[in-house]
């Protein structure tokens, strides 16, 4: 084939060769067979009759690895082992070949020489090299092949990290590169950063400084590890896990290699000296204390008990982490711009503490910036991407004012207080005196090489990407409003699709969203052509506003005078309010006083059950609505899909779902059941599966599904259990969704699209399918594994799901099941336990089991 027929040819990836069955390479490995690719997996020969016995251990292994690298366990049968004596001739058929071996020159380039006389003629290689020279590596591989080698950086997990880094060495082919590229974007959906060869490329080179940066000036503070842990995490916008968490969960002993890395690759580097295993993380790697994959390292949990290791009496004492509530207040509410002035003048070693390792980050990042990557969006979007991080370093910095913080930067290192004197870089004060203070702007982000701003890549596969991630500074707005309420926003992008987006608090639905989504169907019905549900930010929906639903609403605030003294006394506390305070305690005498006014307290808490039954039926017809609406509608779900999302989703005409989607009906879990159609859903789809009119056989695995509140914890699983439907689809970038699902309902559009026809006559299991459940609800209750509350739950499910006391295959309609809903629903949300167990998740956000 001519050299212009190979850049015209599409770039097709049939087959995936992973050499090196270790941590990373077995989890690769299980991703890239989580995107139906055909994937082999090598490693060293083992005696014995299984050669490939070693490569077969670690396939197993990724079964009991959690959180689970396989979107469903049975991938892992999908993954072929292999050995490097018996099958290097299966790599000529691959048309990508990745090598995940460990982390050393010598073995990497012993092993390139003996696998490239097997590559295919056209075959991609590329090392998973965490920060190894990548022009070095290529010196092993004959010149003729270096065109096809390249360095690709996987984060660990590498199904849950966004995160790749693409490493190009100098004489990788650009075509190759952009092929790669579009493969790791859409059909494994990462994010991914074209990073320079310099040692650890970008995202480890700035956030393993960072670490350094946090360990010195925790030192310097005389702050411990939990309290750094405390200051460092979601406080600041960081993941929760934090500093030393996070170096418990990657290994000591790994978190000392990298360390190790940089000392040795960047002697050159001005703050080469920090560039040290302090003795403190020495001595635990030397204990075997290596951190979560030996069970001990910075933290260790004891029975119960969360310890942490004090290197002042060398011993472990129980974690407690407190900050100081100045600070803590001052973070939490302030504004952007004024947090990190508020650090620095703050007198409290925490606030300083803050202050200085965002000093030095940004110093460290302003100084680097150009010889380790093209413009500031990557090193942001790489720690984002690769580190969980909110914002990135470069965004911060224009979020805090760019000028102010590079002056009080320059004052720093003039006053001998930051960890280098080296001065900042002249692009820094360029961009500081220009009108707009910032890095990242609508036409780009800077790079210093040019002293211009790059816009983003020009590929064609980020044209999928309706609205990338976006950084500060860039445009943020989301196409044209159609109409837009407290709760929701329709809005469209210059096309006849509709998209709906809610704007409530983790996109629960209550009546207003309600009242959003009928509103939405009624117009998308007058004047488009579909319309697809899709949050501009995870999750999909966390279910139904519990809280609006179950608590009576505040009343107002009494008038007050000019001084702030109220006009007239509060109101008293109705009689409900009363009953309902004191049944919570558990003093006999209390529960005695409120029995005296309980014919008052039913009759309010008659009156607030009517309105959460009328709210019930609204979300049922809402359901309905999206499933006979006279355009077809789309649920494009990313994230959590709990409850009254779940069924929401269920009953769009289609769903297209990320990959990393956590689908489930989990009301069981705080004492209710689905009422938003969920149940009659699964006893629709039960009969249509049906056999000779008994729906009974499909019921039960949908009954267990329900009963238990299993979450689905991955869109693939999400299918198995029932939530998707076969005809469903999954995608793997969740930039991607929207593009996808507008696709999918213009198709369904263009089909001449008519929504399906009302059932008059679905079968259902009856009394027999009651009785079933019931009996073995029974053996549950007596083996103890449910409580007497849960066996009410089970039975209110079972009597739903199967249709009623009714004749094994009497035939019903929709409005049958969900009037069953509606009315169990209640039952259970009148009870004691059930309402103990909604306000104990609503405070805590963990089930209660009574």
């Amino acid at each position: 084939m001519q050299e212009a027929e190979l850049n015209n040819a599409q770039f097709i990836v049939r087959r995936v060769a992973v050499l090196g069955a270790g941590v990373m390479g077995a989890q690769i490995a299980a991703h890239l067979v989580n995107a139906n690719i055909e994937t082999l997996l090598f490693e060293l020969p083992a005696d014995g009759e299984d050669v490939n016995a070693h490569a077969a251990k670690a396939i197993e292994k990724l079964k009991k690895l959690e959180p689970s690298p396989l979107s469903v366990k049975a991938r892992a049968a999908f993954i072929q082992p292999a050995n490097y004596d018996q099958h290097l001739e299966k790599l000529g058929a691959c048309d990508v070949v990745i090598e995940a071996i460990a982390e050393r020159m010598d073995l990497k380039r012993a092993l390139y020489e003996k696998i490239a006389p097997f590559l295919g003629e056209q075959t991609i290689f590329a090392s998973n090299t965490s920060g190894l020279s990548i022009n070095s590596l290529a010196q092993a591989f004959p010149e003729a092949l270096r065109h096809r080698f390249c360095g690709i950086h996987f984060f660990n997990p590498p199904r849950y990290m966004h995160l790749v880094e693409l490493i190009p060495c100098a004489q990788s082919d650009a075509k190759m590169l952009d092929h790669l590229e579009a493969f790791l974007v859409t059909s494994l959906g990462k994010g991914v950063i074209r990073a320079k060869d310099t040692p650890n490329f970008i995202a480890n080179r700035i956030g393993v400084f960072s670490l350094l940066a946090t360990m010195h000036h925790g030192q310097a503070f005389g702050l411990e590890f939990d309290e750094v842990d405390a200051l460092t995490g979601a406080l600041i916008g960081r993941p929760k896990s934090a500093t030393f968490r996070t170096a418990d969960v990657v290994g000591l002993d790994t978190l000392a290699h990298v360390i190790h890395t940089m000392r040795d690759t960047l002697p050159g580097d001005d703050w080469h000296t920090f560039f040290a295993v302090p003795d403190w993380l020495q001595r635990l790697i030397d204990d075997g204390a290596l951190g979560q994959k030996t069970k001990r390292g910075v933290y260790q949990k004891v029975g119960g008990e969360i310890q942490v290791f004090d290197r002042k009496s060398n011993a472990y004492r129980i974690s407690r982490g407190e900050v100081n509530e100045d600070i803590k207040h001052q973070l939490k509410f302030s504004r952007p711009s004024e947090k990190l002035a508020l650090l620095r003048n703050h007198a409290h070693p925490q606030a300083q503490f803050l202050w200085s390792i965002h000093r030095d980050l940004f110093h460290y990042c302003a100084i680097q910036l150009e010889s380790i990557a093209d413009n500031a969006r990557d090193v942001d979007l790489a720690i984002r991407w690769g580190f969980g991080w909110e914002n990135g370093p470069f965004e911060i910095w224009q979020k805090a004012g760019w000028k102010q913080i590079a002056d009080w930067i320059n004052e720093d290192i003039a006053a001998g207080k930051s960890m280098r004197d080296s001065p900042l870089p002249e692009w820094v004060m360029e961009i500081a005196e220009r009108d707009m203070q910032a890095v990242h702007t609508s036409q780009g982000s800077y790079a210093p090489a040019s002293k211009a701003m790059h816009r983003r890549s020009s590929l064609p596969v980020y044209q999928r990407q309706l609205f990338p991630d976006r950084l500060v500074g860039e445009d943020n707005v989301h196409g044209e409003t159609i109409f837009e309420t407290d709760a929701v926003r329709m809005w469209h992008t210059g096309d006849r699709i509709a998209i709906l987006s809610f704007k409530s608090k983790m996109h629960t639905i209550g009546k207003d969203v309600l009242n959003g989504v009928n509103e939405a169907i009624r117009e998308a019905e007058k004047h488009w052509q579909a319309m697809v549900i899709w949050q501009t930010e995870p999750p999909f929906s966390a279910g139904a506003n519990l809280k609006q639903a179950t608590e009576r609403p505040k009343p107002p605030e009494p008038p007050q005078t000019e001084d702030g003294a109220p006009l007239m006394p509060p109101p008293k506390p109705t009689a409900f309010e009363k009953f309902f305070r004191q049944f919570k305690k558990s003093a006999q005498t209390a529960v005695l006083k409120a029995a005296r006014e309980l014919d008052l307290a039913d009759k309010l808490m008659a009156g607030k059950l009517a309105e959460v039954e009328a709210m019930i039926h609204q979300f049922q017809q809402t359901s309905q609505a999206l499933r006979y609406s006279m355009i077809p509608t789309v649920a494009a779900v990313d994230g959590l899909a709990l409850g009254g999302g779940c069924e929401f989703v269920m009953h769009c005409d289609r769903a297209v779902a990320t990959m990393e989607t956590y689908i489930g009906l989990v009301e069981a879990g705080v004492g209710l059941l689905p009422a938003g159609g969920g149940c009659k859903e699964f006893a629709l789809r039960s009969a249509q599966q049906a056999l000779d009119n008994d729906p009974f056989p499909w019921l039960k695995k949908y009954y267990q599904t329900v009963a238990m509140a299993e979450l689905a914890k991955s869109a693939e699983q999400g299918k198995a259990l029932g939530f998707l439907r076969s005809s469903d689809t999954i995608i793997m970038n969740r930039f991607e969704l929207l593009h996808v699902a507008k696709l999918q309902a213009l198709a369904l559009a263009e089909a001449g699209y008519r929504p399906p026809l009302r059932s008059g006559a679905i079968p259902v299991a009856g009394s027999t399918g009651i009785a079933t459940i019931k009996s073995m609800l029974v053996n549950m209750r007596e083996g103890e594994f449910i409580s007497e509350h849960d066996n009410l739950i089970g039975e209110k499910i079972a009597y739903v799901m199967c249709g009623g006391d009714l004749t094994p295959g009497s035939l019903v309609d929709e409005d049958w099941f969900l009037e069953l809903e509606r009315a169990a629903f209640m039952e259970l949300l009148a009870t004691e336990k059930t309402q103990a167990r909604i306000e104990h998740t609503l405070k805590t956000g963990k089930p209660l089991r009574n």
